[in-house]
């Protein structure tokens, strides 16, 4: 159809011609223009490359990409740059500066560990000097995580509240909290959007290079949804690359027996690899939940279930050996103190869990070898793959001019 329209003008162009010859070779000149200009295609845009995730052996294949924020090696890389970069409070004074790393340290797990020379007890503090109000938890296998974030699943897709769903929101949080960044994320947006080469990782990530508080936390939360960790000794022995000793299988036996020390019912085994069921428990630390004890923290709070008060959620295993001190208000220095409160001190109330099988007996009553046993097969955990993997350390930004 278009072809014929244009014989018609041509042809009646033509005849035009030779009745009004200037006339007519402007208007023709004029309408092979625009022709040749409309049949000109634009130029597109390059499109972020897909970051395709590897799932390990035995792991599961669902995976937690909400469909607003896909994985692109783009924005992988773009949120690797912003999780170490201190100016992400929005300030450049040097003790003002604070990013997601100064307190999710890789050699620790992604957690600020027990040694660190700043944080005490577990308890990391913003720049206002307040503490946060629970211990860390790790930065492990996210990806697989359905059912909510922090303690008490506060940060959740069940949240009606758009802004607090998943682990983009736990970002902008992070930089307005006040036991955090105590920052303003309008005064990020801009200094981010000031700094050399980052406006090019946006446009590269997000198809433009107006920095925007969104896709900041965007592309944090895909670097952090790259945090796997799979190759621990025990996933070595569950690929029959390695054998384990007699200590780690008796405690592997333990952990995976009501009989024995009853742990696979909230942290998983051979058959959950991530080490733990991402719910939230009443594991027996108190006896009483309200007035003067109350904590308006735990999941009671969320659900208002009064099931759920004391409630908290059970965290991986993996690498627990480096992130202590344990449970949501650290009160446990060591692993030891741990595996000594399940066996022997258990403290019954109307709320505990019903999981809790040997509350009736104060706890699962090990006895100093199997309480070796256990720690033994809790340490096969350790995966120095994810604590030294160079993908999740802080990139080299000297080609970009970023210095972080």
């Amino acid at each position: 159809m278009k072809a014929r329209v244009k014989n018609i003008i041509f042809n009646g162009s033509i005849r035009a011609l030779q009745k009004w010859p200037l006339v007519a070779l402007i208007v023709l000149f004029a309408f092979f223009s625009s022709c040749s200009e409309k049949d000109d295609p634009q130029p597109q845009k390059q499109q972020p490359t897909p970051y395709e995730i590897d799932i390990p052996y035995g792991f599961p294949t669902r995976l937690n990409i909400p469909e607003d924020n896909p994985m692109t090696v783009e924005g992988v890389e773009l949120g690797r740059y912003l999780f170490y970069d201190g100016r992400l409070s929005g300030r450049t004074h040097p003790d003002s500066l604070m990013s997601c790393a100064t307190c999710h340290i890789q050699a620790n797990s992604f957690e600020c560990g027990t040694d660190h020379p700043e944080f005490t007890g577990g308890f990391t503090h913003g720049l206002t000097g307040k503490p946060t109000p629970h211990v860390m938890l790790p930065l492990i296998n996210l990806i697989w995580n359905e059912n909510g974030y922090l303690w008490n699943g506060f940060i959740s897709e069940d949240n009606p509240q758009e802004h607090y769903r998943n682990i983009k929101d736990l970002v902008w949080m992070g930089v307005m909290a006040e036991h955090e960044m105590a920052g303003d994320t309008n005064r990020t947006v801009e200094l981010i959007q000031s700094i050399p080469g980052y406006p090019e990782l946006f446009e590269k990530a997000f198809g433009s290079e107006q920095v925007t508080m969104d896709n900041i936390s965007k592309a944090v939360a895909q670097f952090v949804r790259t945090f796997i960790s799979a190759n621990s000794k025990f996933d070595k022995y569950l690929r029959g690359e390695v054998q384990l000793t007699a200590s780690e299988l008796n405690g592997f036996v333990l952990f995976t027996t009501e009989e024995g020390a009853d742990c696979f019912h909230c942290h998983g085994g051979a058959g959950n690899p991530l080490f733990t069921t991402n719910l939230f428990y009443n594991n027996g630390k108190d006896s009483l939940f309200t007035g003067s004890h109350e904590d308006p923290r735990d999941r009671y709070h969320i659900t208002g279930d009064p099931q759920d008060l004391g409630a908290y959620k059970a965290t991986t295993l993996r690498n627990i050996e480096l992130t202590g001190p344990y449970m949501h208000d650290g009160r446990f220095d060591t692993l030891d103190e741990v595996i000594d409160f399940y066996s022997h001190h258990l403290v019954w109330s109307p709320f505990i869990d019903p999981l809790m099988h040997h509350i009736a007996n104060d706890g699962v009553q090990l006895t100093t070898n199997e309480k070796e046993d256990l720690k033994a097969f809790i340490k096969t955990l350790r995966d120095e793959d994810f604590l030294t993997n160079p993908d999740f350390g802080p990139p080299d930004a000297r080609n970009l001019k970023i210095d972080i």
